[in-house]
C-alpha cells in the first residue's frame, strides 16, 4: 500500500507515471541491477524516481547515494530533474556527479595523504599552461621522435591513442594491442609518460591519468578504498555502454562491500569503441554479479510506430547484444522517407529547401544528422545563405584550417601575384612542375624575383631537367589566365591542369591519408565556390563561415536547426530528422568493410548501432537520403538503407525455398562446376549487406540469412538460396 502512495503522490504531483517495469527497477534496492533501456523509453525518470523512492520509502539518507553519469550535460540534466521532482530534497540532494569528477577526487585524496604535488595538463587557465599543456607536451615530442611537425589530424589520432591505452589498462606487451597510423607513436607515448613523471619537479596529469590513478589509488590504498567505500550504500551508473575497462574497475572497487549497484544501460547504444567503451561488460555482467537482476524498458514513449518497428528489426542484425523487443503505444505517422538524390552536390540544397519549406516556428525540432563533421560544411553553407538559423553541436572550426584549404588559397593568391618564392614554396610539391627541395632553395637564394615571375626566375637562373621546362612554361600559363578567373574554375583549374589531384593520389599512398576524406574537402570548397565571382569573394566567405560556426553555438536554445554528428545526437530527440551520406564507404565505412572480412565483425556491429542511434533521434519524421554520384564517381547507397527499405517495403517476388540435395546429387553437381579461385568457401564470408556475384544470376545482395536460407537481391527479385550448397559447391563470390 505504501509502494502504491509514493507512485500515486508523483503522479498527482508531476503527471509522471511509470509503466510495470519502470516501477519495478525503481522499487529494486538491494543487489546488483543491470537495467537495459531501449531508446526513449524514459531511463533518467525511472532513474530519478528510484532515487526518490530510495530516499521517501526506503529512508536512505540522500547523502548515502551516489550517480555517476558520462559526461557533464548528463550529471546537470539528472541535478535539474531530481530537484524539480523533489523540491523538499533539493538542498540535500544525492551527489551526482560525471566519474572523471568523481576519479579527480579520488586523486586529490591520494595525492594529499602522500604529499605528492601534481599539477593538471589540460586546463589552459592553469599558470604556466602555455608552455605545460598536453597538446604542447605532445607536440614537442613528436617533432624529436620523428623530426617533424605533427599535423592536427596526427594530434587528433596520437591523443585518441593514448586516451584508449589508458582506458583499457593497456601495459607492456600489451602496447600493441592499442593501433595508431602516428609514426612511432609508441615510442611517443613512452616519452611522453616518462615526462610527465620526471621531466618537472610536480607529477603532470592529464583527464586519462585521472581515471588510471583513482583505481590504482582504489586498489592499493585499503584506508581510502574503505573510506569512500563506507561514504555510499547506493551506487548507480547511467550511460553505462559507453563506460570504458578502467571506468567499470573504478565502480567495481566502489561498490565491491556491499554490491548496491544499479547499472542503467543500452548495449544496442554502444557507439564509442574508439574512445575505449566496452559494451561486452554489459554482456558478461550477470559473470561479475552472479546474483544481479535484469530488467528490459522497451516501451519507446519518443517515436511512432512507423519508426520503432523498423528501427527495432534493423537492430535485431546484430548477434553480439541482449535480445529486446521495443515497441510503441504512441499514434502511427508517415513511414520513413528514403532519397535518393542523383549527385552529392544537390544534397544539402534539397534538404535545406526541405527545412525552408516547413514551419519557420518549428526549426529547433529539426535535426540533420551525419557520420562525418566535414558533412557539415555544406549544409552550414547552405542554410546561412537561405537565412535559416543554426545550431551546430559539435563543430570542428579545424576544417577551415586544414593544409588543403590552405592550399587552394595559396594557389589562388599565386595568380595575384607570382613573384613570392614563398607560396611557390608552400605548394610545389603539390604542383605537376615536379620542382625539388634543392631547386627552391636555389630560388629563393635569388632574392627578390626582378623577372616576370618565379617561374621565369626558375627557368633562367636555376639548373633543370628538360622535362620540367614545359611543365614550368605550362604552369606560368595557367596561372596567368587563372588572374581574376571565378573561384569554382580556379579550384578545378588547380585539381586537373596544375595536377593537385594527382599530387594527393600519391601523397595518400605514401602517407595513409584517405582520399575520399580529402576530396570531400575538395567538392565542399567547390560547393562554397559555385556562387562566388572573385576569389577576394571566395577567401571572405571562408572566413564569414567560420565565424558562423563559432557563434552558432549561442543558438543551442533558440528556434534553430541542429547539426550533428550520429555520435553527439544520442540522448537527444527531434521531430524531424535527417540522415544524409548515408553511402557504402561512408556507413558502413572502408574501414568497417575491411575488418569484417578479416572476421572482426565488432566494428561492423557498432556501425549498425551507429545508424541505430540516428533513427531514433526521430519523433515522427525521418527521412534518409544517399545519392547516386560523388565527385564523378558512381558510389553505392548504404546497405543499411538497403535493409530498411526492405525491412519497410519487403519486395514482392521471394524465389522457392532452397531445394534439399542428396549427397550424391550434390558431388555430381559439384563435378559439373568449373572451380573458382574467389569463391566464398566459408559461411562466415555470407554477411547481410554484403554484395556477391552468383554464377547464375549475376551480382546480388545478401538481405537475410535465416539458417541454412540465405537470401539474395538481384536487381529486383529475391532469390532463396541455401547457403551451405552455396559454399560448398562455390556458388557466390
Amino acid at each position: 500500500m505504501k509502494t502504491t502512495t509514493f507512485f500515486e503522490r508523483k503522479y498527482n504531483e508531476l503527471g509522471v507515471e511509470l509503466n510495470e517495469v519502470q516501477r519495478e527497477a525503481a522499487m529494486h534496492a538491494e543487489g546488483p541491477l543491470l537495467l537495459l533501456a531501449s531508446p526513449g523509453s524514459g531511463k533518467t525518470t525511472t532513474l530519478i524516481m528510484r532515487i526518490g523512492y530510495l530516499i521517501e520509502e526506503k529512508g536512505v539518507r540522500p547523502s548515502r547515494i551516489k550517480a555517476v553519469t558520462f559526461s557533464r550535460a548528463s550529471a546537470q540534466d539528472m541535478k535539474e530533474r531530481f530537484a524539480r521532482f523533489f523540491p523538499a530534497l533539493a538542498h540535500q540532494a544525492p551527489d551526482f556527479s560525471t566519474i572523471h569528477s568523481f576519479a579527480f577526487e579520488v586523486l586529490r585524496d591520494y595525492y594529499r595523504g602522500r604529499r605528492i604535488a601534481y599539477r593538471m595538463i589540460e586546463n589552459p587557465n592553469e599558470p604556466g599552461a602555455e608552455k605545460l599543456n598536453k597538446p604542447a607536451i605532445l607536440r614537442d615530442i613528436f617533432r624529436k621522435v620523428n623530426h617533424d611537425y605533427a599535423t592536427d589530424d596526427q594530434m587528433e589520432e596520437l591523443t585518441s591513442y593514448i586516451s584508449l591505452i589508458k582506458n583499457k589498462l593497456l601495459e607492456g606487451d600489451r602496447l600493441s594491442e592499442a593501433k595508431c597510423d602516428v609514426p612511432k607513436a609508441a615510442d611517443i607515448y613512452k616519452e611522453y609518460e616518462r615526462f610527465k613523471q620526471s621531466g618537472t619537479p610536480e607529477l603532470l596529469v592529464d583527464y586519462d591519468d585521472m581515471l588510471t590513478i583513482a583505481n590504482e589509488a582504489l586498489t592499493q590504498d585499503a584506508e581510502l578504498l574503505r573510506g569512500y567505500q563506507n561514504r555510499y550504500d547506493y551506487v548507480m551508473t547511467d550511460e553505462s555502454q559507453d563506460t570504458s575497462l578502467v571506468q567499470h574497475a573504478i565502480i567495481a572497487n566502489l561498490v565491491q562491500s556491499h554490491g548496491n549497484l544499479c547499472v542503467v544501460a543500452d548495449d544496442d547504444q554502444s557507439i564509442y569503441a574508439w574512445r575505449a567503451a566496452e559494451p561486452q561488460y554489459l554482456l558478461d555482467f550477470k559473470n561479475v554479479y552472479p546474483n544481479a537482476s535484469m530488467l528490459k524498458m522497451e516501451q519507446n514513449y519518443r517515436s511512432t510506430p512507423n519508426i520503432v518497428d523498423v528501427a527495432n528489426r534493423f537492430i535485431k542484425r546484430n548477434k553480439n547484444r541482449y535480445d529486446k523487443n521495443m515497441f510503441t503505444r504512441n499514434p502511427s505517422h508517415s513511414p520513413i522517407a528514403i532519397t535518393e538524390l542523383p549527385d552529392y552536390r544537390v544534397q544539402a540544397k534539397y534538404v535545406v529547401e526541405k527545412i525552408a519549406d516547413g514551419d519557420p516556428e518549428d526549426l529547433g525540432e529539426v535535426a540533420v544528422l551525419y557520420r562525418n563533421n566535414s558533412s557539415s560544411i555544406m549544409l552550414m553553407n547552405a542554410l546561412d545563405r537561405m537565412g535559416i538559423p543554426f545550431y551546430m553541436k559539435d563543430g570542428d572550426n579545424r576544417f577551415f584550417s586544414h593544409w588543403i584549404v590552405e592550399d587552394v588559397l595559396n594557389f589562388m593568391r599565386m595568380t595575384f601575384n607570382d613573384k613570392r618564392p614563398d607560396i611557390l614554396e608552400r605548394i610545389h610539391t603539390k604542383l605537376n612542375c615536379y620542382i625539388t627541395k634543392q631547386q627552391m632553395a636555389a630560388l629563393s637564394a635569388l632574392g627578390p624575383i626582378e623577372e616576370e615571375s618565379v617561374f621565369d626566375a626558375l627557368l633562367q637562373h636555376v639548373p633543370l631537367q628538360e622535362y620540367q621546362i614545359k611543365q614550368l612554361e605550362a604552369a606560368k600559363t595557367t596561372f596567368a589566365q587563372l588572374k581574376g578567373a571565378k573561384p569554382l574554375m580556379a579550384i578545378q583549374t588547380v585539381r586537373d591542369k596544375l595536377g593537385y589531384d594527382k599530387a594527393l593520389d600519391k601523397m595518400c599512398e605514401r602517407m595513409g591519408f584517405r582520399k575520399e576524406y580529402l576530396s570531400g574537402i575538395l567538392s565542399t570548397l567547390e560547393e562554397i565556390a559555385e556562387p562566388l565571382d572573385s576569389m577576394e569573394a571566395f577567401a571572405a566567405r571562408l572566413k564569414e563561415l567560420e565565424r558562423n560556426m563559432k557563434q552558432s553555438k549561442f543558438n543551442k536554445a533558440g528556434n534553430a536547426v541542429t547539426l550533428s554528428t550520429f555520435h553527439s545526437s544520442k540522448g537527444l530527440e527531434f521531430r524531424h530528422v535527417y540522415m544524409i551520406d548515408l553511402i557504402d564507404g561512408i556507413i558502413p565505412s572502408a574501414d568497417d568493410r575491411k575488418k569484417e572480412e578479416q572476421g572482426r565483425s565488432e566494428e561492423m556491429e557498432e556501425a549498425v548501432r551507429l545508424f541505430y542511434v540516428g533513427m531514433t533521434r526521430a519523433k515522427q519524421r525521418l527521412e534518409l537520403l544517399y545519392y547516386k554520384k560523388k565527385d564523378g564517381d558512381n558510389v553505392q547507397p548504404s546497405p543499411f538503407v538497403t535493409e530498411v527499405r526492405h525491412i519497410q517495403d519487403p519486395p514482392k517476388e521471394i524465389a522457392k525455398a532452397p531445394v534439399k540435395l542428396s549427397s550424391k546429387k550434390a558431388k555430381e553437381l559439384k563435378a559439373q562446376i568449373p572451380p573458382n579461385p574467389n569463391a566464398i568457401r566459408e559461411l562466415a564470408g555470407l554477411t547481410e549487406g554484403r554484395e556477391v556475384r552468383h554464377r547464375v544470376f549475376g551480382t546480388g545482395e545478401i538481405v537475410r540469412l535465416d539458417g541454412d536460407s540465405i537470401e539474395i537481391r538481384f536487381g529486383t527479385a529475391i532469390k532463396r538460396l541455401s547457403a551451405n550448397i552455396c559454399v560448398d559447391m562455390g556458388l557466390l563470390e
